[in-house]
């Protein structure tokens, strides 16, 4: 009889995993974009517990910094901030996907929005 043969399991290399960044504090938050997708801006909406100073960071898909929108000190409640689809230098950015969150006092996890031309 036929009988199927086995072959002992190669190691599968894990790639790209990382840590799961930690959640944000009870009482932060960072809204989805809108609108998503977007040409030529968007706005970031957050909510702060408390008082702090807050940038909204953007990255490209590279992980790469692209325009850090300051918003300073902030009080605790609802805030938006706008991003033009420009980089820090003033020129505009690249058709594609890029990465947000919140810095400062507070880091919150990313999240993604998709700037088309």
């Amino acid at each position: 009889s036929a009988r199927a043969r086995t072959r002992p399991a190669a190691a599968v290399p894990v790639v790209g995993v990382s840590e799961p960044e930690p959640p944000l504090p009870a009482g932060y938050a960072l809204a989805q974009n809108y609108p998503n997708p977007f040409n030529p801006a968007t706005t970031i909406a957050f909510r702060l517990a408390e008082a702090g100073d807050v940038a909204v960071a953007v990255y490209n898909a590279a992980g790469q910094l692209v325009r850090l929108l300051r918003c300073g000190r902030l009080g605790p409640g609802n805030h938006a901030v706008m991003w033009d689809g420009r980089a820090e230098d003033g020129a505009p950015a690249a058709s594609g996907c890029y990465l947000y969150r919140l810095e400062g006092d507070v880091v919150s996890p990313a999240r993604k929005m998709l700037l088309v031309k």
